[in-house]
């Protein structure tokens, strides 16, 4: 079949069995438990030689199709569905490393994944060693032989920077390490993570991908470019599953133990949103461009940070690895936290409120709020002060927004 574009395709992805009914849309199943024929039948599905849903935490049909329709539109090997982007993170990590070993992540992490890193994982003995991850002789010098992975943010929440992921790749190549991103903020209908060399993504799909805080869930995205046999703690799911043997850990282990799966109603309403994911991504990305241009005019605002914005120093980045579409939050400063805080106070339609993508606009004070239990030196390296603002860019009419912000700083 000819290749068709992201909505189409997503408007398109058939389902794993067909509906006796013919549905247009996938139907909700809330069952818990499925039955089979005879006993003989579901022996056979707890040995893997007849795959079916036998129980809801492990997997369900609209689930199934969620994941389906994910993998097409990432062009991927395999995708699981979880609870939350934190729980995609933590079940990838979980099943990749054990005691005594070590990641190399960037720093400037987003808040929540910083903590679990530092504080979380580190107390069942993984080392995570932070780096700038702006240069590969020094990202070299953290690797040894119980390196399992590079971890990164494609752009960093809220500084906005854009990793060298060419670079990045080279290093994990070199090192037969896998590199694994945080695709949250760059889409699938933007970010072609495969064709850059990532092995795998985590992403929190409460943000685009739910059609506008619907829901929260997470996602694991296997591109199928990595040979497990270079992992030993995957030895025992290589011999078995071979190319699948990550994602046979997760959904045989780490995924069905610890149970972080993606609710079937949650299923339901990010299969909707990924059918409108496009449209949406492009009416946030030129509002973005709108407001990031009044801004930078702005008396009152000190710095604008938004590379989409041909002004910002990241800008090649963002259209060599996005198609110059690098997420829609921006972040700018205004000239002290009292200020900040007076501004935000003023806001009619612009809401006080966190997350990400929503189809509200959304405003938040990061030191105060996410980065409120770092400390100051935590903070500094992190690249977070307090007279910064975030924004999570919505579908409004972008006129209305500006007035908005006009009237508040007035």
């Amino acid at each position: 079949m000819k290749k068709t574009g992201f909505t189409t395709t997503a408007l398109n992805v058939p389902y794993a069995k067909a509906d006796p009914h013919n549905a247009l849309q996938m139907p909700l199943y809330e069952a818990v438990a499925y039955e089979f024929d005879s006993a003989e039948q579901i022996e056979a599905n707890f040995r893997g030689e007849y795959i079916a849903h036998v129980y809801s935490r492990s997997s369900s049909p609209t689930v199934e199709y969620f994941e389906l329709k994910l993998k097409a539109l990432t062009q991927s090997s395999a995708v699981i569905a979880v609870s939350s982007g934190m729980a995609a993170i933590s079940n990838t990590l979980l099943a990749l490393t054990k005691a005594g070993q070590n990641i190399i992540s960037g720093n400037r992490l987003f808040g929540h994944t910083y903590a679990l890193f530092q504080n979380t994982l580190s107390e069942f003995g993984l080392e995570t060693r932070f780096s700038k991850l702006c240069s590969e002789s020094e990202i070299e010098k953290l690797i040894d032989k119980n390196t399992r992975a590079i971890y990164f943010e494609t752009v960093t929440n809220p500084q906005l920077d854009i990793a060298d992921i060419e670079m990045l790749s080279r290093v994990a190549k070199k090192h037969q390490l896998l590199l694994i991103a945080d695709s949250t903020l760059t889409p699938p209908n933007v970010f072609n993570a495969g064709e850059f060399g990532i092995n795998i993504e985590v992403l929190s799909t409460t943000k685009y991908i739910s059609g506008g805080a619907t829901s929260f869930g997470g996602a694991i995205i296997d591109h199928g470019n990595y040979d497990w046999k270079r992992n030993p703690n995957l030895s025992a799911y290589t011999e078995k599953f071979k190319a699948n043997a990550f994602v046979a850990k997760i959904r045989k282990n780490i995924y069905r133990n610890t149970g972080g799966s993606m609710a079937p109603q949650t299923a339901r309403f990010q299969i909707q949103g990924l059918d409108i994911l496009e449209l949406r991504v492009e009416k946030c990305f030129q509002n973005c461009l709108a407001l990031g241009n009044f801004l930078n005019a702005h008396p009152q605002v000190k710095k604008v940070s938004y590379p989409g914005l041909e002004t910002d120093e990241r800008y090649p980045l963002a259209q060599k690895y996005f198609n110059g579409i690098p997420g829609t939050i921006m972040s700018f400063e205004l000239e002290s936290k009292t200020a900040c805080y007076a501004f935000m106070n003023r806001l009619q339609i612009i809401r006080r409120a966190t997350n990400l993508n929503d189809n509200k606009t959304l405003i938040i004070h990061p030191y105060s709020t996410i980065y409120a239990e770092f400390t100051e030196e935590e903070r500094s390296a992190a690249g977070i002060n307090d007279c910064m603002l975030r924004l999570s860019v919505g579908i409004e009419n972008v006129g209305d927004v500006i007035a908005d912000i006009e009237a508040a700083l007035s």
